[in-house]
């Protein structure tokens, strides 16, 4: 994402979205958690959206790969993903449910 956000701006900017980005995905990742998960919740969200947030932020930084031209790494980035929500269905399926543990 950091990598992206470099070579859509020039000057100043490049670092404000370079580092911004990512920081912005990282506080939003933090910050909407279904309740019961592990740690604290500072936004209670239900399981079917945080699991929307986070097909989306990997959906974006598997595009972003492509539309920097590193089509290998958005290969391999996007089958991994694909890869560990297969194997953790069930981690998936307490989210469409709404709970953890």
């Amino acid at each position: 994402m950091g990598v992206w956000g470099w070579r859509q701006g020039e000057g100043g900017l490049r670092y404000v979205l370079a580092v911004g980005i990512p920081l912005a995905a990282a506080a939003v990742w933090g910050t909407f958690r279904i309740p019961n998960d592990p740690g604290k919740a500072p936004v209670a969200v239900p399981g079917i959206l945080r699991l929307a947030l986070e097909l989306a932020y990997f959906a974006f930084a598997t595009w972003a790969l492509f539309d920097i031209g590193a089509e290998l790494p958005g290969w391999i980035f996007g089958i991994v993903t694909a890869i560990h929500y297969l194997v953790s269905y069930d981690r998936v399926g307490r989210l469409l449910r709404g709970s953890v543990g």
